[in-house]
């Protein structure tokens, strides 16, 4: 349903976007997730017509938009602040895009109802928005979207101004709303887990590229470089040296018997690589462990009531482990770790998944 085909934009020498493909399909939810600089709210500003690009095409449907101003292109864009005015009621903020587009007053009427009805928020219509609490204003925010019949919804930070028990509420709210009005969205943020779980699918960037677009959980368990598994995750995956010479194997300076690993994996040619593992994938093992096992000294103890996690260092570099509720550790133990070599990532020295 959007297409973004080989978008470029540079300000003078800084080249912010690079060749940039992205598609969206009709009533899907894609997340443009990278750090800050990464050019994801670039191709937001793009999309929505505020800013120019300086090649490549955007099409919504198969028609190119870049010719057309930005209230002609029948998209709607949620702002960080979301963006009411203070001055006007629920029900004039819905109604005021209407206008712009020149609706008939009868249907106006007839679409700001069923716009926040959509919402929940039609006993709140006559509420002007410093009245009402951060979620509903994102909700009177959305409601402007639905009222004008968008063909396509941006979100631009839409949860950073909520505090951490709002935002997960709103969040749901975002999905289940999504889901009920079926329209094509595209939510521009910085927060992992937000992405995670808003979008059908995420497209991570840094320095302008595209680095991997996918499913969540494709992204997350076969990341196809360090980049996109360092930025996914909560604690952040391990990374562990691992060299092979000779046909002999050693991770973390501890050998290993090569056999250990998953066949197609046996044959890495002799170099350095990284081993990257999730913090859930290492688990408690008995000394007399077959297999590979690393003993480490636990440097930090977070209990999270649902989980602790478990700080520990191999060399100069801080790795973790979720560990289940029950489990008590102190400070200074000594504890042996395993982890199943086909749940782990491989890189090669450029960084990249082999």
């Amino acid at each position: 349903m959007l297409e973004i085909i080989n978008l470029s934009k540079a300000y003078k020498a800084n080249q912010v976007l690079k060749d940039t493909n992205i598609t969206v399909n009709n009533g899907e939810m894609v997340a443009l997730l990278g750090p800050s600089g990464s050019g994801k709210t670039t191709i937001l500003r793009i999309v929505a017509g505020f800013i120019e690009a300086n090649g490549g095409d955007v099409r919504i449907d198969g028609e190119s938009i870049l010719n057309y101003e930005a209230h002609k292109r029948n998209i709607g864009v949620v702002f960080q602040n979301y963006a009411l005015f203070p001055h006007m009621t629920v029900q004039q903020n819905v109604e005021f895009g209407l206008k712009m587009h020149k609706v008939p007053a009868a249907e106006r009427k007839v679409r700001v109802e069923e716009a926040l009805k959509v919402v929940d928020m039609l006993d709140y219509a006559g509420r002007y928005p410093n009245q009402l609490s951060g979620g509903q204003q994102q909700r009177v925010a959305i409601a402007r979207v639905v009222a004008i019949r968008a063909k396509l919804m941006l979100l631009d930070e839409p949860l950073s101004n909520l505090d951490a028990k709002l935002r997960r509420q709103v969040r749901v709210e975002i999905k289940e709303l999504q889901r009920k009005l079926g329209i094509t969205t595209v939510i521009v943020t910085h927060d992992q887990e937000e992405a995670m779980t808003l979008g059908d699918r995420i497209a991570i960037l840094n320095e302008g590229r595209i680095q991997q677009i996918g499913t969540p959980m494709e992204l997350y368990d076969r990341p196809v470089n360090q980049f996109v598994a360092g930025f996914l995750g909560t604690p952040s995956i391990n990374f562990f040296d691992m060299t092979v010479a000779g046909g002999n194997w050693t991770i973390a300076g501890r050998p290993v018997d090569r056999e250990w690993a998953p066949e197609e994996k046996r044959g890495l040619e002799d170099g350095t690589y990284a081993l990257g593992v999730r913090p859930e994938n290492l688990e408690l093992a008995p000394e007399e462990e077959e297999g590979f096992t690393m003993p480490v000294e636990v440097s930090l103890v977070e209990n999270l009531g649902a989980e602790t996690l478990i700080y520990f260092f191999t060399g100069q570099r801080q790795n973790c482990c979720r560990m289940p509720q029950s489990l008590y550790l102190e400070v200074g133990s000594r504890i042996n770790l395993r982890f199943t070599f086909s749940k782990c990532s491989v890189f090669d020295r450029n960084g990249l998944r082999v």
